[in-house]
């Protein structure tokens, strides 16, 4: 199995890499268009602000390359964010491969959201395999895209917002999967499983 680790800049790398190789793969950090078109799962990760993780992907020919890929993606914290239209951070023009517009979480909350907050599954999906309501995941940002038609699962910070989603071959991951112990290992192992469209 060969995995591509998109380079985007994210500080989550290295503990996603370990997560992987805890599951038996090693995946491969890379910013090369031909091996990320090569590899059987892509994985674009992030931690970070959307405009420099916007530029890192357009300053490597990168933009087609991920909105053309057809085997399995996820996009894990930013990397999932980037998936979408368009992000109040920095007003930036995201990847617009899903449907939706990355909002600033507000009101009297603190920000960032971080720590382990509960699941609550909203569509059944093989991403969710062994994966139950009120199952803990660990996160960490300041933005968030409101429940939509992509949305698999929710989690509620002062409103709901995504914690998962997926829409044709590309998923993504508001929280976490490599701090998120097993549940995070878990939705890993069903994302390997995936196979292209």
């Amino acid at each position: 199995m060969t995995v591509a680790l998109v380079d985007a800049g994210g500080a989550n790398i290295g503990s996603l890499s370990h997560a992987l190789r805890r599951l038996g793969v090693e995946a491969r950090l890379t910013c090369d268009a031909g091996e990320i078109r090569a590899a059987g799962h892509v994985i674009l990760p992030g931690v970070g602000a959307a405009a420099p993780g916007m530029a890192r992907l357009r300053e490597h020919g990168l933009v087609e390359v991920i909105r053309c890929l057809t085997q399995p993606v996820l996009g894990v914290c930013l990397g999932m964010q980037l998936l979408f239209e368009h992000s109040e951070e920095g007003d930036t023009a995201c990847l617009g491969i899903l449907r939706g517009r990355l909002r600033r979480l507000g009101g009297d909350l603190r920000v960032p959201h971080m720590g382990w907050n509960g699941l609550r599954i909203l569509r059944e999906d093989a991403l969710l395999t062994g994966i139950d309501t009120g199952a803990f995941a660990y996160f960490v940002h300041s933005f968030a895209v409101p429940v939509g038609n992509a949305t698999l699962a929710d989690c509620e910070y002062g409103s709901a917002f995504s914690a998962l989603v997926r829409e044709r071959n590309f998923s993504g991951a508001q929280f976490h999967p490599e701090r998120s112990a097993a549940v995070g290992a878990r939705l890993l192992r069903n994302f390997l499983e995936q196979r292209s469209c």
